[in-house]
């Protein structure tokens, strides 16, 4: 099971705004209250959230929006904590600031409360940004997005090269057409699945209390990690009108059922005891050969490639037809801005390849399509030492022709609707209860809490 940072868990849109602001809001609604800015005649608040890293960059990002747009300055809000919380009162005293992230969930409510700015209304102004890949999109009426992603990121199959080449194993296919079954998948787990007498789970004597290395490690509580499987395998999370749980189908208890399998019959992953809390990322956990495979996002790319790990990226296990999930936090501008063209630029920039190393650096991956189809484009973020050889098949081209946007961006009503989900999904990785009774009982309970899709339109 791969832990997730808060990070990840504000890219769906699902954490509702619930705890009282900290001192380190007071922080925040401080900066707001500023007046003027460090000598320019136009003044931007950029607000966001992300790692010490992400800090720096998004920094020298604004600070070299500056150096090309004389008269405008620019002041950071870094929020790595209770965002949502610190955007509900900003936008509550009317302070909000000029340019935002924005999970799903408060991004629809306040576009619709007429509070953040319709960009579609600059498609022919800045062709650009109409040239997005069409998943990126956070649309919430006819012509009518309040933005895209942030960045697009991609669920993967993350290895030890290492650890592979020691049990004599074939390494995760890098191009969709040649996926791995799921069998073949579970095969290759369990041949690198070790006890601490180097036992595998289909040797006499495994012991299962003392396994030293797992083959795989996944998350049965975070919805894109398994999304694409249910995709894969003919079915999903809702019906297309978005108003029938899928839950309950064969198919989906099928991919649930694996995936506890993997847990508690093959043996081949960590439960959550066996996992225990606090456990460490996923690049220390491959490093240390506590796991030999992974399945977790491209943004761990920024942390593989600091670390000394000799690693590779695969596609995911496919069952009918090759699928994985994109997903990424919207960025928003707010209709309160007191200088609308210049936050309308602050946009475009502020995830531009060419102004944000994010991308060289692997923890971000472009939005425009021209990166994902046009080779001088593909290599100007993906030709260097972060992205291994692969990179291009494994990611480039699987994005392009085999990525679903996870449902949670979509679908109206994600902060109940997770409320109920979240805990069956536990229930699944405790292990105590089949899939098909978790998924049986709480599909109806979903069901009635769902109220369609969030639109989406052709550019």
């Amino acid at each position: 099971m791969t832990t997730w940072s808060r990070r990840d868990v504000l890219r769906l849109g699902g954490a509702a705004a619930g705890v009282a602001a900290s001192g380190a809001a007071a922080s925040v609604l401080a900066g707001c209250n500023s007046g003027g800015g460090a000598g320019g005649d136009a003044e931007l608040q950029f607000m966001y959230w992300g790692s010490s890293y992400e800090q720096k960059a998004i920094n020298a990002m604004l600070g070299q929006f500056e150096a090309e747009h004389e008269g405008v300055s620019t002041k950071p809000l870094y929020t790595p904590q209770e965002y949502d919380t610190k955007v509900n009162t900003l936008v509550a005293s009317n302070r909000a600031p000029d340019v935002a992230y924005m999970g799903g969930a408060i991004g629809y409510r306040l576009a619709e409360q007429g509070k953040l700015v319709n960009l579609y209304t600059y498609f022919d102004k800045y062709p650009a940004l109409a040239d997005r890949l069409p998943g990126t999109y956070f649309w919430y009426g006819r012509d009518k997005t309040f933005g895209t992603q942030t960045a697009n990121e991609v669920m993967l199959l993350w290895y030890n090269k290492d650890v592979l080449a020691d049990a004599g194993v074939d390494t995760p296919p890098a191009d969709a057409a040649d996926a791995w079954s799921w069998d073949t998948f579970v095969e290759t787990a369990t041949r690198l699945t070790l006890d601490q007498d180097g036992r595998r789970p289909d040797q006499s004597g495994f012991d299962p209390k003392r396994i030293r290395q797992f083959g795989v490690s996944t998350s049965i509580q975070y919805p894109p990690a398994w999304e694409g499987f249910l995709r894969s395998n003919g079915t999903g999370f809702v019906d297309e009108a978005g108003r029938k749980c899928l839950l309950d189908t064969p198919p989906a208890i099928e991919v649930f059922q694996n995936l506890q399998d993997l847990m508690y019959e093959h043996r081949v992953a960590p439960t959550p005891v066996q996992l225990g809390n606090n456990a460490p990322a996923t690049n220390v956990q491959l490093q240390t050969k506590r796991i030999a495979m992974a399945i977790d996002g491209q943004w761990i790319l920024l942390d593989m490639a600091q670390s000394k790990l000799d690693f590779g990226i695969g596609v995911l296990p496919s069952y009918q037809e090759p699928t994985t999930i994109q997903l990424g936090g919207a960025s928003v501008v707010f209709t309160g801005s007191k200088h609308p063209e210049e936050a309308i630029e602050l946009y475009l920039f502020h995830n531009d390849p060419q102004y944000v190393d994010l991308f060289t650096d692997g923890l971000w991956m472009p939005l425009e399509k021209k990166y994902y189809t046009e080779p001088e484009a593909i290599d100007s973020w993906v030709d260097n030492d972060v992205h291994p050889p692969e990179y291009k098949s494994a990611v480039v081209d699987y994005t392009l022709n085999h990525a679903s946007t996870v449902f949670t961006q979509r679908l109206k009503n994600m902060d109940n609707i997770s409320e109920v989900l979240t805990p069956a999904l536990q229930q699944i990785e405790g292990g105590k209860q089949s899939a098909k009774e978790v998924l049986t009982a709480v599909t109806p309970k979903i069901d009635g809490l769902l109220q369609g899709w969030y639109p989406t339109q052709e550019v």
